[in-house]
């Protein structure tokens, strides 16, 4: 399902529905346990007692027997094709070592005979005893000289076999190739870019499906996709915005200096994963002082005066530009460009378009005050802190303790007005909207941590919000009926400073609670998920 403004209406949201007996996180009513859903819209929420009165005159009841309603998730950065490919074909996030990586490949190569290409994702070396990636003779005995595209776990550099390379004329010229290490920048965006073509359309399709229907059953309404010419192909994208099944509405971003061939796709913005730099865990990531593993500073793509003329121009277009930047030198030139552009328009109408940053992790306090003046939105990844955070982290390693100590910091983005949008990346990381509210809530740096009912709103309203609507993401008359049941536990308020904690159980406060996600308890499962009045996950046997 599309992303559109004016969605048409499918069948079964012509029905209105009264779901009570539960718990429905809304807004308008913190105490209310029913919900009538008419025509896609919430129509009314409120109490047990007041659902008596719509019971006869709905087309559906639903017994939500103690459930608990919320808004659908928001996953604001997502890859659908390589999702769905990681899900249904070669996963080596798990790996525990280059000698299991090898035995997934050899298994994988075994049981796909038929495959013109095989495709991986998520090996990490970092986190291996033998601390390096598969060398190619290594994965060419693996696949019996088949072509293999094995991506890190970041997506910013990849290990291919031979054959595969033999597909891509001039490789060994490319920037980013260097014989026996893994491939990045130009290289590693030719051979994604033979590998992907390499797919047959039903294999696209299927992994597109496979990744929608995996979110659908975690409670996630919408996705957005962040595609681009150096991430998959036109085709990819568009074929995945004609996807013509329920499921999550996909809002397609472009990343293209092009903005008019943006708008021809069919795409929300230019935007999404416009290259400003590279990733921490490839060294690619443009800083500016050196790694502490490694002596240089990384990458940078764009320059100051690029982000400004691309920024004009989407202003002028309608469409929301948007940047890839996770150094601090990277976030510095697209700060830079984004002012330069304000200077030219006037900060107003740059306001008012929400430009979009992702990932931003290596903050400052100088960055988080012009995010909040040049009003751009932090689409950013909590389970990234999850993965590569604490003292014996990757980005330990990479920065040194004392600058990885600042990175992601969402307590200071919310203290200056920083609009922020939840996401992960995947399939960098998992689709795991629950357990990403409980990264950023129980951030391994405490002083970065946010109340669950922040990270909440992040995941859900702010990934509206982060598209430029307001009226969405929330249970309250008139706004979309993107809605999940979940079975959880006891509701709580939780947040950093149990003095916010404790007036917020008060019920004078009026706070809707949610459901308890300390470190170590069962998080929420998801029984059913609609978006716009449409059903397009109920859990089986329930």
């Amino acid at each position: 399902m599309t992303e559109s403004l004016t969605e048409p209406l499918p069948d079964d949201a012509h029905r209105t529905v009264l779901l009570r007996g539960g718990e429905v996180h809304s807004p308008a009513d913190p105490f209310a346990t029913a919900m009538v859903v008419e025509r896609g819209h919430v129509a009314w929420v409120g109490s047990e007692g007041a659902a008596d009165a719509f019971a006869s005159g709905v087309d559906e009841v639903v017994d939500l027997d103690g459930a608990l309603v919320t808004p659908a998730f928001v996953d604001a950065h997502v890859h659908t094709t390589s999702t769905g490919l990681a899900l249904t074909g070669l996963d080596l996030t798990g790996a525990a070592s280059l000698t299991e990586a090898a035995d997934r490949i050899r298994a994988y190569a075994a049981a796909r005979p038929a495959d013109r290409i095989l495709i991986g994702h998520g090996w990490d070396a970092s986190r291996w005893p033998e601390r390096r990636p598969p060398h190619r003779a290594e994965l060419d005995e693996l696949t019996g000289g088949r072509p293999l595209y094995l991506t890190r776990v970041d997506v910013h550099s990849a290990v291919a076999t031979t054959a595969l390379l033999a597909l891509v004329p001039g490789i060994r010229a490319m920037t980013g190739f260097h014989d026996g290490e893994p491939l990045t920048g130009d290289a590693h965006h030719a051979v994604r870019a033979a590998a992907y073509a390499a797919l047959s359309p039903l294999q696209r399709t299927e992994a597109q499906r496979a990744a929608l229907r995996h979110a659908a059953s975690l409670g996630i309404g919408t996705v957005h996709e962040c595609a681009g010419p150096e991430i998959s192909s036109e085709s990819d994208f568009t074929s995945l915005l004609a996807l013509d099944e329920p499921g999550p509405r996909v809002v397609g971003y472009w990343a293209d200096l092009d903005v008019e061939r943006a708008r021809a796709l069919g795409a929300h913005g230019a935007a999404g994963d416009l290259f400003a730099d590279g990733s921490l865990g490839s060294h690619t990531a443009c800083l500016h002082d050196p790694y502490a593993d490694n002596p240089h500073t990384g990458l940078a793509h764009l320059d100051a005066a690029t982000v400004a003329a691309h920024v004009v121009a989407c202003t002028e277009a309608g469409l929301q530009a948007g940047f890839h930047a996770i150094g601090d030198a990277a976030i510095s030139t697209v700060v830079d460009g984004v002012r330069a552009a304000a200077e030219k328009l006037g900060l107003a109408r740059i306001r008012a378009a929400r430009h979009r940053v992702e990932h931003a992790e290596m903050l400052i306090p100088e960055t988080i005050a012009a995010f909040a003046e040049l009003g751009l939105t932090a689409s950013v990844q909590p389970a990234f802190d999850v993965a590569w955070g604490g003292e014996d982290g990757m980005y330990a390693e990479r920065l040194g303790a004392e600058r990885a100590r600042t990175l992601n910091p969402y307590a200071a983005l919310l203290r200056a007005g920083v609009p922020l949008a939840f996401g992960s990346d995947s399939p960098v990381t998992p689709l795991d909207p629950w357990g990403t509210v409980r990264a950023a809530a129980f951030h391994r740096t405490p002083e970065h941590r946010i109340s669950v009912r922040a990270a909440f709103t992040a995941h859900t309203r702010g990934g509206w919000r982060a598209t430029g609507r307001d009226d969405a993401g929330v249970l309250v008359p008139g706004a979309p009926a993107d809605y999940a049941v979940w079975r959880t536990g006891e509701l709580v308020v939780q947040a950093p400073d149990d003095r916010v904690a404790r007036w917020s159980t008060d019920p004078r406060s009026g706070t809707p609670g949610l459901p308890d996600l300390t470190p170590g308890h069962d998080l929420p499962v998801c029984l059913r998920t609609v978006v716009f009045g449409q059903t397009v996950f109920v859990r089986p046997n329930e």
